[in-house]
C-alpha cells in the first residue's frame, strides 16, 4: 500500500508525510510543474504537466487496490474508488462509491451556475479542527 496526494492545493501534506514516515509507509506527491519546488521532500514528488486534470491521470496510472489516495477533487475520487482505492478528502472524510454519484452532480450543477454568472459560495476557510480530523482518520486507515 502507497499514499498518493494530489499535491498542488493539499493543506495536509504535512500531516500524510510525517504519520506515514513514523509507520514506513511510502508516499507520493503528484504536482504540476506549475507548483514546482527545490525543498527537499521525505516523499517523492513526480511533476506533470500544468494541463488540466494532467495530475489526475497520473495518481490513476499510478493507483492500485488498496492505496490511500488524498484528494479534494470527487473526479479523481470517483476513478479511485472505481480503482478499489481509499480515498480521503483532506478535511478527513472517506469517499464513498454510494455517495460520489451526488458529489459529481453538485459540482456539475455548480459549474452550470457559474457559467451562467450566478454567484456559487466557494469552500470554506480550512480550520484546525478539520486538519486534526483529518489527522486522526488518517492514522486509523494507516493503522487498520
Amino acid at each position: 500500500m502507497k499514499i498518493i496526494i494530489d499535491a498542488d492545493a493539499c493543506p495536509v501534506q504535512d500531516v500524510v508525510i510525517e504519520e506515514s514516515a513514523k509507520r514506513g509507509k511510502d508516499v507520493i506527491l503528484v504536482k504540476s510543474y506549475a507548483h514546482y519546488s527545490n525543498v527537499e521532500q521525505e516523499a517523492e514528488v513526480i511533476y506533470v504537466d500544468p494541463g488540466n486534470d494532467s495530475a489526475d491521470y497520473k495518481i490513476v496510472q499510478l493507483a492500485v487496490p488498496g492505496d490511500i489516495i488524498i484528494t479534494q477533487d470527487y473526479g479523481l475520487a470517483a476513478l479511485a474508488l472505481e480503482k478499489n482505492c481509499k480515498v480521503l478528502h483532506h478535511t478527513g472524510f472517506f469517499y464513498s462509491k454510494d455517495r460520489i454519484d451526488a458529489m459529481l452532480f453538485e459540482r456539475h450543477q455548480s459549474a452550470k451556475r457559474r457559467r451562467s454568472k450566478q454567484r456559487v459560495r466557494g469552500p470554506k476557510p480550512f480550520t484546525n479542527e478539520q486538519k486534526e480530523h483529518f489527522k486522526e482518520q488518517f492514522i486509523k486507515e494507516l493503522e487498520a
